[in-house]
């Protein structure tokens, strides 16, 4: 269900697949509100290649960046059991083992953020105590593992409600840029997508 660049630096984690998003599209936020907020930022922070996400052979490329999810199935209300949350860790903790090259780990909300901290301690070898989740945290996991960033997940009710705004979003996006050296341009303002 991950959908990005095999040697990325930079990695995200969502909650689950949307059912009008990667559940229909077969990709890892495409085609629904959630994707259209997230891959606009990315692609106005250099991220990625176009601002949006539509469907599978829109052309999107990510630049050093590769994006996952938590829960591998579409949850009943966007609430995932915690024995669904607990089955699908495994499959996380195996695609983080396939990109080697991760210095950033970005959870999308709380629950993508516990998915991290379990797959720290296993795949980074990572044995401290995690500060609370909160949107803007950072957290080095230690000499040689990647540093965690965390935001609120860019879902439609976090949007429309304010709890999460493109200007915010935009700057953890900034914040974790600076611990990847400032190898990614920031383009301004993306363009809406095509209708």
């Amino acid at each position: 269900m991950g959908y990005g660049d095999p040697d990325a630096e930079l990695v995200l984690i969502g909650l689950a697949p949307a059912a009008q998003g990667a559940n229909r599209t077969g990709r890892v936020f495409t085609g629904d509100r959630s994707a259209r907020f997230l891959v606009s930022a990315l692609y106005a922070e250099g991220f990625a290649n176009q601002p949006f996400s539509e469907f599978r052979e829109d052309g999107l490329r990510y630049r050093g960046t590769y994006l996952s999810l938590a829960v591998r199935c579409v949850p009943p209300e966007n609430k995932p059991t915690f024995q669904e949350v607990h089955r699908c860790r495994p499959f996380l903790i195996e695609e983080l083992a396939l990109l080697p090259r991760t210095r950033v780990l970005l959870p999308l909300g709380r629950i993508a953020y516990d998915q991290v901290r379990w797959a720290a301690r296993t795949q980074y070898g990572h044995a401290g105590r995690f500060p609370p989740f909160a949107h803007g945290l950072r957290y080095p996991l230690g000499p040689g593992a990647p540093v965690v960033h965390a935001s609120y997940h860019p879902s439609p009710r976090n949007v429309q409600t304010g709890l999460l705004t493109e200007a915010a979003f935009r700057e953890v996006l900034q914040a974790l840029k600076r611990d990847l050296l400032g190898s990614y341009p920031t383009r301004g303002a993306a363009p809406h997508p095509p209708r």
